[in-house]
Parts: structure tokens; C-alpha cells; sequence
């Protein structure tokens, strides 16, 4: 009981350094947004430490919001580093005391290039706040841990504080779901924004087709080789005239024991819903969630199927809500 009651005075001590900072935050930092939004060249993030792992989450928060962002590390840039900074740039520095040797030594330097400098720090007083075009005040009460002294709640108001910068950045710039989608073409995220209908629909002899005179007992032999449990029924003209599913047949099989023998027409769903093959995978999740199907046939703009999609394959490539 004793672990839990310390775990839960932690958590509340990092939520009040958030809180604070909510409060704390004004002119510095609406004047913080618009530095990085009138920035002409990129965002560089910097820090030594527990400070320094803050600030490479932060500039990868940024890049991936909008504002091309970089981590460079307090240590090595006099060392050769900063060759990466450019005028025009802007610098986030971060440094709880403000008074970080490696952080101070590394402010002329940036200065004869003419970058603007925005600070995250605790100490408004410091040498790096004094130095700083904008100052954005991290303070805390206390740190979390048992001696007071580990960075625990000040790198937590720090993280916070580089969230709120990076979003309402990307919520001026007008930062949209298409653009976040050309930031994160990878995993789970990429998939939801840029996979189409037409990137996993099942085609070709894997898309089942029949005519709209096929019997019934010969489309399920279709489905059952294609494992949908449906297929798409076309007239002479090859155009969509009707999907034929598992749930029609047992539909029609509790009214009449001779489905079997009958022409598909007559017991198919006719005018289904469709989609085409240029729409997001996730928009025919939606659409099949939202009507209760398993599968979709997919068709071009003449109406023919050329494709169908099937929940289970959407959830294989890991696309849900």
C-alpha cells in the first residue's frame, strides 16, 4: 500500500506542475507560437540530460505537426555540431535551473548566427532566460521523488509545455489530417490516412463475379472458393446489378426449400452498397461498420465490380477505429 499511495502522490505532484504551468503560460508564450510560425528555416530543440531526452521528444512532436524540427545536443555542439543551425533558424533551449554550463556557453554562438531563442526554463532569473528572446516559465513546487531533487515534475511541465507549443503551432498553421497523413506514411496512422480501398480490396480470380442467371447452388460454390461468404452479380454487360451474401441465402432458405435451384436474381440484395476504389480503406470500414456487413464490392465508374473488401482484411493490416 505503501508503493501505491507514493505512485499516487507522484502522479498528482507532475499533474500540479502541469497545472501550474497552464497558469503560468501568457504573452511569452502566444510570442513563442509566432517566432516558430515566422520561422524561415527549422526549429532547433536543445537540451543536456533529462532536459536534452525532453527536448528530442519535443522536436519530433514538432516535425511531425508541421515545423521541421531537430534535437541537437547541448554537449556536442560547440564541438561541432551547430553546424546544423542556420540563420533564420529558431532555438528551443531547455534548462530547469537556467543556468546549464553547456546551455550558457552555447548562447553566443547562436547569437552571431541571429537566431531567435526561445527558453523552457524554472528560473526566470537566469543567465539563459536574461539571454533569451522569449522566456516560457517551466516552474515548479516541488519534484516528485522521495529527495526532491531528481528531474521528475519539471520535466514533465517541460514536456507539457513542448505538446502545447507544437499544437497550437500546427493549429495556426491550418496542420490537416491530409498533412499529418504525408508525416507519418508508416504504421498504423499511415495506413488509416493514406491506404485506399483500391490498396487492399480482394481482385482478380480472388474477386468473386456471376452472372445474374447463375443458380444459386453454383454461387455458393464461388463463395465457398473465395472464403467472402458473398459475391458480386453482374448482368450481360458485366455492370453491378446485385450482391449476393450468406445472410440472403439464409434469409431465403427459412421461406423456400428450393433456393437452391433458383436463378440468383431472384433472391439477391439488388442495388448495394458500393464503394470505389479511390476511397480510404478506413472510410469502407466505416461504411460496412455503420450497415452491419462483413464485405463491400468495390466498382469503377462504369459500375463494374473490379474489386471487393472485407472487414477481416482491414483488420489484418491493423486499420480500426
Amino acid at each position: 500500500m505503501n508503493v501505491l499511495r507514493k505512485a499516487r502522490e507522484v502522479l498528482r505532484t507532475e499533474a500540479q506542475a502541469i497545472g501550474n504551468a497552464s497558469r503560468a503560460i501568457g504573452g511569452d508564450f502566444v510570442k513563442a507560437v509566432s517566432m516558430i510560425l515566422s520561422c524561415r528555416g527549422k526549429v532547433i530543440v536543445t537540451g543536456l540530460g533529462k532536459s536534452g531526452i525532453i527536448g528530442k521528444k519535443i522536436a519530433a512532436t514538432l516535425s511531425s505537426s508541421g515545423s521541421p524540427a531537430c534535437f541537437m545536443h547541448a554537449g556536442e555542439a560547440l564541438l561541432g555540431d551547430i553546424g546544423i543551425v542556420n540563420s533564420g533558424d529558431v532555438a528551443i533551449m531547455l534548462s530547469y535551473s537556467g543556468e546549464t554550463e553547456e546551455i550558457v556557453d552555447l548562447l553566443p554562438a547562436l547569437k552571431r548566427k541571429k537566431v531567435k531563442i526561445i527558453s523552457i526554463t524554472g528560473r526566470k532569473m537566469s543567465r539563459l532566460a536574461r539571454e533569451s528572446d522569449c522566456v516560457i516559465n517551466a516552474g515548479i513546487r516541488r519534484e516528485a521523488d522521495l529527495l526532491g531533487i531528481m528531474p521528475t515534475a519539471s520535466s514533465t511541465a517541460m514536456l507539457a509545455i513542448g505538446d502545447a507549443l507544437a499544437v497550437c503551432v500546427s493549429m495556426r498553421r491550418g496542420f490537416s489530417e491530409k498533412n499529418f497523413a504525408m508525416t507519418h506514411p508508416g504504421g498504423v496512422i499511415g495506413k488509416k490516412l493514406l491506404m485506399r480501398v483500391g490498396d487492399i480490396m480482394r481482385k482478380g480470380k480472388n474477386n468473386p463475379v456471376i452472372g445474374v442467371k447463375t443458380m444459386v447452388r453454383d454461387a455458393l460454390i464461388v463463395m465457398t472458393r473465395t472464403r467472402l461468404g458473398a459475391t458480386s452479380v453482374v448482368n450481360g454487360k458485366g455492370v453491378l446489378e446485385g450482391f449476393f451474401t450468406d445472410g440472403d441465402l439464409r434469409r431465403n432458405l427459412q421461406k423456400d426449400d428450393r433456393v437452391l435451384y433458383r436463378e440468383v436474381r431472384e433472391v439477391m440484395t439488388k442495388t448495394p452498397v458500393t464503394i470505389t476504389g479511390d476511397r480510404l480503406a478506413i472510410e469502407a470500414l466505416r461504411l460496412m461498420k455503420r450497415n452491419n456487413f462483413d464485405n463491400v464490392p468495390v466498382v469503377d465508374k462504369n459500375k463494374k465490380p473490379v474489386g471487393i473488401v472485407d472487414e477481416r482484411d482491414m483488420l489484418e493490416e491493423g486499420i480500426d477505429e
